[in-house]
C-alpha cells in the first residue's frame, strides 16, 4: 500500500482578483443563466454573459465573417450561427450515432462534419431557431455535447486503434470513465436543451462536488496515449496519462501534467508548454489521481488573468515540484516517480490493420478533418452508405481523421471498392505530405482567426508536396500543422513544421519539432505570405536531403542545426525574425 502523507510545504495560493468572466461563472445558477429565456424568445442571438456559459453546453456562438463587410454595406446586424461541438470521449461512436450526425449536419448544419483534433464532431451553421431540436437529436443518440468546451475537462482523447494486444480497448474504457467521473453535475443541461423539469430546491441544493461554485478558472483538456505510440501528442494536454503494458498486461500509467498549445502574440507572458512527467499510478489509483490534478487547479489556478489561468502556468510557475507535493496532499498518499517514456514509432493507424479479436479495421484520411462531398471526393456519401451497409464502429482520430472497425475480413474488398467509387482516396494514394497535415477551421467561423487556416492550407500542402517529390524526399514523414491564430488548437508548436496566423495572408514559421511530439518546435520567421510559405521551406528541404544523418527526421535536423543556419538559407536577405516579408 502506497504510505499516506502529513501536510508539507505551504499551499498554493489563490489569486484575490477574478476576471468577468468568473463572476460571469458565479452568477450563473449553475451554468443557467438566462440562456433558456433567450433561446425562446425572439432575439437572433445571445449575449455575452449567455455566450460565456453556453461554452460549457458545448456551444459557440459564431458569425459568418465572410459577410461581415456586406453585413456592414448593408447596415444590418451579423450573419449568426452556432458550433456544436460533442463529447465523445476516445473519439468513439456506434454506426448508428454516426448516421445521427451525418443526419443532423444535413438538415440543421451546413451538410458537413468537421472532425476535430480532439477526437470529436463539430457541427457548424446552425442557427439559433434549430439549436434546441439539434441539440435534443444529439442526445436522443446517447450522445452528450456537455463539457465539450467551457472551463472544464473537454474531450478525454485516447489511443483510437482497436490493435492485437487489445491495450487500446482497454485504453479506451478508462477514458470514459475518466470522463464519466469529471462530468459537470449541473441540471441546468437537462433542463434548458432535453425540458427536463426543474428539481432544483433549498432542501436540496444542487451542488458540484468536483468543480464548484467557479469550475475551473480555464479549459482543462487530458488524454491517454499508449507507450511507443504518441497519436494523441500526450504532452499538450493539460494531464497526460501513459499506459504502461508489460508483458502485453497493464502495468499502470505514467502521469504528465502541464501541457498546452495556446498563447497570445502579444503577450510575451504566454507560451505553449510541453507536459512534466509528475508520477506512475497503478490503474486502480488513475481516477483518483486524475481527479486530484483538476482540484489542485480548480483550488490553485490564476482567476485573475485568464491568459494565465491554464494548469501550465500554474505548474511553470510553482515548480514541478511543489505541484508534485501538493497533488500528494490532495490524494493523501507519496506518489510513486514517473516511469521513463519511450516512443517507438508514433503513427496515424491509416490503412487496413488486424485487431486483437481477429476483425479488422481501416484507418481513411479526411484532409483536414472535413468529411464532406466535393471535388475532391464524396466523403460523406460514401461513408453514409459504408455505415448503413456494413455497420462498423467509427473512432474518430487525433489527425482528424477516421477508423472504421470490427470489421470481417470477407468485407475489406467489398469496402474499399465502396469508398473508391465514391473518389476516397485510400492510404496507399495519399502522399505522405498530406497524410499527416493537419488545419483548424478557422475563418470564415472562428472568431479568434487571424489568418485563413482550413482554407489555406491545401494549395500551400499540395506545393510542399511536389517540391518533396521533385527532390527525392516523398517517402519522409513530416508533419505540417496550421491554425488561424496562436491559440494552437492543430497543435503547430509540435510539429515538424508549423504555421500560426499573425494577420490576415500572413503566418509565423516554426520548424523543429519532432515527430514524436515530444518537444517544442522554434519560430523560424514572422510575418511570411501564404504565397512563400512552401517557398522559403524548399531551400531547407534541399540542405536536410544533402546533411541529415542517417534516419533523421526533417524536424530532428532542423533542430540540430539550429534556426540561423536555416534562416540564412530559406531566409538569405534577412537573418532577423520578424523581417521576413
Amino acid at each position: 500500500m502506497t504510505e499516506p502523507i502529513e501536510q508539507e510545504e505551504e499551499e498554493l495560493q489563490l489569486p484575490v482578483l477574478r476576471s468577468e468572466v468568473e463572476f460571469i461563472k458565479e452568477a450563473s445558477n449553475r451554468l443557467r443563466g438566462t440562456i433558456k429565456e433567450t433561446l425562446e424568445g425572439d432575439d437572433t442571438h445571445f449575449s455575452e454573459d449567455e455566450y460565456q456559459l453556453l461554452k460549457f453546453h458545448g456551444i459557440y456562438q459564431q458569425d459568418d465573417r465572410d459577410g461581415r463587410t456586406k453585413a456592414r454595406k448593408e447596415k444590418r446586424e451579423k450573419d449568426w450561427i452556432m458550433m456544436i461541438r460533442a463529447k465523445i470521449p476516445g473519439g468513439e461512436l456506434s454506426a448508428d450515432q454516426y448516421l445521427m450526425f451525418d443526419d443532423v449536419a444535413e438538415r440543421y448544419a451546413n451538410n458537413t462534419l468537421r472532425i476535430t483534433t480532439r477526437q470529436v464532431f463539430q457541427l457548424h451553421y446552425i442557427h439559433k431557431g434549430e439549436l434546441k431540436q439539434t441539440m435534443q437529436e444529439i442526445n436522443a443518440a446517447l450522445i452528450t455535447t456537455l463539457g465539450a468546451c467551457g472551463d472544464i475537462e473537454r474531450n478525454l482523447m485516447a489511443c483510437p486503434a482497436p490493435d492485437h494486444r487489445g491495450a487500446a480497448t482497454e485504453v479506451q474504457r478508462y477514458a470514459r470513465a475518466l470522463s464519466d467521473a469529471s462530468l459537470p453535475q449541473t441540471r441546468a443541461y437537462h433542463e434548458i436543451w432535453l425540458d427536463h423539469e426543474m428539481v432544483y430546491s433549498s432542501a436540496q441544493p444542487e451542488v458540484e462536488p468536483l468543480y464548484g461554485d467557479l469550475y475551473l478558472p480555464r479549459k482543462f483538456k487530458s488524454g491517454i496515449a499508449i507507450e511507443g505510440d504518441n497519436c494523441i501528442d500526450v504532452y499538450s494536454q493539460d494531464v497526460g496519462m501513459v499506459a504502461h503494458l508489460d508483458d502485453d498486461q497493464l502495468a499502470g500509467f505514467t502521469i504528465l501534467a502541464g501541457g498546452g498549445m495556446g498563447k497570445t502574440h502579444t503577450d510575451p507572458n504566454t507560451r505553449p508548454r510541453v507536459g512534466d512527467p509528475i508520477c506512475f499510478v497503478k490503474p486502480d489509483q488513475l481516477i483518483e489521481t486524475f481527479l486530484g490534478i483538476i482540484k489542485v487547479q480548480r483550488d490553485n489556478g490564476n482567476r485573475a488573468s485568464r491568459r494565465q489561468a491554464r494548469l501550465k502556468y500554474l505548474i511553470a510557475n510553482n515548480g514541478v515540484d511543489r505541484f508534485r507535493n501538493e497533488l500528494q496532499r490532495y490524494v493523501g498518499r507519496r506518489l510513486d516517480p514517473p516511469r521513463d517514456l519511450h516512443w517507438e514509432g508514433t503513427v496515424d493507424h491509416m490503412g487496413w490493420h488486424e485487431q486483437h479479436d481477429g476483425r479488422y479495421y481501416l484507418g481513411v484520411w479526411v484532409e483536414n478533418g472535413r468529411i464532406q462531398d466535393g471535388e475532391g471526393g464524396n466523403y460523406k456519401t460514401a461513408f453514409r452508405e459504408l455505415m448503413k451497409e456494413f455497420r462498423p464502429g467509427v473512432v474518430l482520430t487525433a489527425q482528424q481523421s477516421i477508423l472504421f472497425t470490427n470489421v470481417e475480413e470477407r468485407q475489406r474488398s467489398a469496402i474499399d471498392a465502396l469508398l473508391r467509387s465514391h473518389g476516397v482516396r485510400l492510404t496507399g494514394e495519399v502522399s505522405n505530405a498530406l497524410r499527416y497535415s493537419m488545419a483548424c477551421p478557422a475563418t470564415p467561423t472562428c472568431g479568434l482567426a487571424l489568418a485563413e487556416s482550413e482554407r489555406a492550407l491545401p494549395s500551400v500542402i499540395r506545393q510542399i508536396e511536389a517540391d518533396l517529390q521533385e527532390l527525392g524526399l516523398a517517402d519522409e514523414r513530416l508533419s505540417v500543422r496550421m491554425t488561424g491564430c496562436p491559440n494552437g488548437c492543430a497543435r503547430p508548436y509540435l510539429g515538424d513544421i508549423g504555421f500560426v496566423g499573425r494577420t490576415p495572408g500572413k503566418y509565423q514559421l516554426y520548424v523543429g519539432g519532432d515527430f514524436e511530439g515530444t518537444h517544442l518546435n522554434r519560430i523560424l520567421a514572422d510575418m511570411v505570405p501564404t504565397a512563400d510559405l512552401a517557398r522559403r521551406l524548399r531551400p531547407m528541404f534541399a540542405l536536410f536531403k544533402d546533411e541529415r544523418d542517417p534516419s533523421e527526421g526533417f524536424g530532428d535536423f532542423c533542430y540540430r542545426v539550429g534556426v540561423e543556419r536555416l534562416r540564412a538559407v530559406g531566409f538569405p536577405e534577412t537573418q532577423t525574425v520578424g523581417a521576413a516579408r
